[in-house]
C-alpha cells in the first residue's frame, strides 16, 4: 500500500488513509479487522470514547503489533472526546482513560468529537464555554506529551473562528462529513488558511453515493468500484479518508486507491454533485 502522509501543523506525520472503527464493537471482529488491516498496510486507526471499542483495540494491538513486526511508533492512533466529557477536568480525565483503555502512553491525535455538551440544549451558550474549557485541556495534554496533535470534529466555521479567540494552538486536524453530496468548501478554505488538515468521515455518504449515476459512470470507465472512486476523490484533494468496514474483503478494496487517478473532469463532475446533504449530524445549530 502507498503510505501517503500529510505533515500536520504539530510537526508530526499522519497517514492520509486509515481505518475507521465507528460501530465496530465486538472484540473478535475488532481483532480480525485490525489483523487484516495491518497485514494490508493500514497504519492509521480512528476510534473514539463514544465508540466503546477502545479497550478491544488496545487488546488487539498489544497482540497484533508484534505479530506484524510493528512497534507502537509505526501506527497512528486517533481518539475523541465525547460530548458528555466536555469541560476542564472531565476532558483531561477522559483522555487519560482513553490512553488506559488503548494501552498506550500517548495518542497521535485527540479530537473534540462534537461542539456541544451532552444534556445542554443546542442554543445554550454553555456549549461554547464547555468546548473552550475542553480545548484548553487538550492543549495541556499536548504540552505534557500525552497527545501529539490535537484537533476538532464536526465544527462549523463559526465554531472554528471562535477558537481563534482563546486557542494558543490552532487545531491540527478538522474531521467532518465530506463527500460529493456535501462539498464543504468553506471549511476546506478555513483549513487551508490556518494550516489545519481536513479529514473526511462518511466518504461514501453512508453508502447512498454508491448508487449515484455519475459515480457509477466514472467507476465503470476506470474499471473501479464506486467506493474507490469516492475515496480517491477525497485523496486527490489532500483530504484524509478513514473508511470503515467489518467485511475483511472490503479492507483490501478500500485500500486499492494508489494505482489510478481521477481526471480533472472526473473531479469536477463529482464535485458538482454537491447538494448540501448531510447523512450524519448537523452541528450548525450548536451555539
Amino acid at each position: 500500500m502507498n503510505r501517503a502522509i500529510v505533515k500536520l501543523s504539530s510537526g508530526y506525520d499522519m497517514p492520509l488513509f486509515g481505518l475507521g472503527t465507528c460501530q465496530i464493537k465486538e472484540s473478535d471482529i475488532i481483532y480480525k479487522v485490525i489483523d487484516e488491516a495491518l497485514r494490508l498496510g493500514y497504519r492509521l486507526i480512528d476510534t473514539a470514547s463514544s465508540y466503546r471499542n477502545e479497550q478491544h483495540i488496545g487488546n488487539a494491538l498489544k497482540d497484533l503489533l508484534p505479530k506484524h513486526g510493528l512497534k507502537r511508533s509505526d501506527i497512528f492512533i486517533t481518539s475523541k472526546l465525547a460530548p458528555k466529557e466536555q469541560g476542564t477536568e472531565p476532558a483531561y480525565a477522559a483522555c487519560m482513560q482513553s490512553l488506559q483503555r488503548l494501552q498506550t502512553d500517548y495518542l497521535d491525535l485527540y479530537l473534540i468529537h462534537w461542539p456541544g455538551k451532552q444534556k445542554l440544549k443546542p442554543d445554550d451558550c454553555g456549549n461554547a464555554e464547555a468546548r473552550r474549557q475542553s480545548w484548553l485541556s487538550c492543549e495541556r495534554l499536548h504540552k505534557e506529551g500525552k497527545v501529539r496533535s490535537i484537533g476538532v470534529s464536526n465544527y462549523t466555521v463559526k465554531h472554528l473562528d471562535e477558537m481563534l479567540g482563546y486557542a494558543t494552538i490552532c487545531p491540527a486536524v478538522l474531521q467532518v462529513e465530506y463527500h460529493p453530496y456535501l462539498v464543504q468548501k468553506d471549511l476546506l478554505s478555513w483549513c487551508n488558511l490556518h494550516n489545519t488538515h481536513l479529514q473526511a468521515y462518511s466518504s461514501l455518504g453512508r453508502t447512498h453515493l454508491l448508487s449515484d449515476k455519475d459515480v457509477i459512470d466514472v467507476a465503470k470507465r476506470l474499471e473501479r468500484k464506486p467506493s474507490q472512486v469516492l475515496l480517491r476523490w477525497g485523496l486527490q484533494q489532500n483530504i484524509g479518508v478513514i473508511p470503515k468496514t467489518q467485511i475483511l474483503e472490503r479492507l483490501a478494496e478500500n485500500a486499492a486507491l494508489w494505482d489510478f487517478e481521477l481526471t480533472t473532469k472526473d473531479m469536477e463532475r463529482l464535485s458538482q454533485l454537491h447538494r448540501n446533504t448531510k447523512f450524519c449530524w448537523d452541528p450548525s445549530g450548536i451555539a
